[in-house]
């Protein structure tokens, strides 16, 4: 059902590389929605709805313009028919709104995908989860990772984290020669949804696990692995074999890079570069990074074939198991021209969206 909705509008000019931006003011809970759509040129766009605090409504919206471009690197990598968005929405503080203020929030959030046209198919992302899509789902039917019992795919954390431990065996055989992950040493930094899976998966491969969170709750999950734990602070310091970034963004920058001691960075959180430059920074050190958008798709192949495409467990299985083959041909792409993954990935992205278009 099309909802007619009368938002303040902030601004509908689209940006040079992306198709549309807009912004507008939720009639209910007043709060600016940023909706970026950066390519639909192998189909309607999908990406995440990102409820955060940001001091200016403008970066919210910059932030969801260098998400969406992300989502369509990631999409078009992962070999699905879809291009990239994001939704992000702007809270005036830290404290995200509970009870009626978060549904008001979600159905403002919903009404304005209702009214893109499909153009935007919606996912969780930081600050939202499973059980919000299904709020967000009773405005507009454009919404993706509902829970099982309400007819979706539900958590995507464990095919993220699934992916993620079969690109580490991509990763594996580039640097020392083999896949094989038991006996190799990882540094997983954050438990969270994720992180906590892939560190499972880890040790039930084999690896030596060093980890970390914020959250001093999650040592409890170190102690069950028998991992060692390290503080927050000393995690790019500590040696290990490859380094798996499974929190926020923006972790790898010219201050980090000299600190870290590893053969290489591969992990699902989403964009670790703080810049393109780090990359070639990451280089020049001999440190071996994967790009976070083939790393981190295992989640969203999951859910687009299980709700949009019906797709079976064991074709999804075999997509998932993809991501390896496809970081393989970025590390041979990147060899053959002499350059990054990160610039090679961007490359054979572009090249998928042309063919696309």
């Amino acid at each position: 059902m099309t909802t007619a909705f009368p938002y303040a509008l902030v601004a509908d000019a689209p940006n040079p590389s992306h198709e549309l931006v807009q912004v507008v003011r939720g009639r209910r809970s007043s709060l600016a929605i940023s909706i970026a759509i950066h390519s639909t040129s192998l189909g309607p766009a999908a990406g995440g709805c990102r409820i955060a605090h940001y001091d200016d409504p403008a970066a919210a919206t910059a932030d969801a313009l260098r998400l969406a471009a992300a989502m369509t690197e990631k999409n078009a990598l992962a070999g699905l028919p879809h291009g990239g968005a994001k939704a992000v929405v702007a809270l005036p503080t830290a404290a995200r709104p509970t009870g009626a203020e978060r549904t008001a929030l979600l159905h403002d959030l919903g009404d304005a995908i209702e009214s893109l046209g499909g153009s935007y198919i919606a996912g969780p992302d930081v600050g939202s989860s499973p059980a919000d899509m299904s709020v967000i789902g009773e405005r507009t039917s454009h919404v993706c990772c509902r829970p099982v019992e309400d007819g979706g795919s539900g958590d995507s954390s464990l095919h993220t984290a699934r992916g993620t431990v079969t690109a580490l065996g991509a990763v594996a055989d580039e640097i020392f020669g083999v896949p094989e992950l038991s006996g190799r040493t990882f540094g997983v930094i954050g438990l969270g949804a994720v992180g906590a899976h892939v560190a499972r998966l880890l040790d039930r491969a084999g690896a030596r696990l060093v980890v970390t969170d914020v959250n001093p709750a999650t040592r409890s999950l170190a102690e069950e692995l028998g991992a060692s734990w390290v503080h927050p602070d000393d995690a790019l310091k500590t040696e290990v074999d490859v380094l798996v970034p499974a929190a926020l963004g923006g972790l790898l920058t010219k201050h980090t890079v000299p600190l870290l001691r590893c053969a290489a960075v591969a992990g699902p959180a989403n964009n670790q570069l703080d810049e393109p430059d780090t990359a070639r920074l990451l280089a020049a050190r001999g440190i071996l990074w994967a790009p976070d958008v083939v790393v981190s798709s295992g989640g969203v192949i999951h859910a687009t074939g299980v709700e949009l495409r019906q797709e079976s467990e064991e074709l999804l299985t075999e997509r998932i198991r993809g991501i390896a083959l496809t970081l393989r041909q970025v590390f041979r792409m990147a060899r053959d021209l002499q350059t990054t993954p990160a610039f090679a990935a961007g490359q054979l992205a572009a090249q998928r969206v042309r063919g696309g278009e």
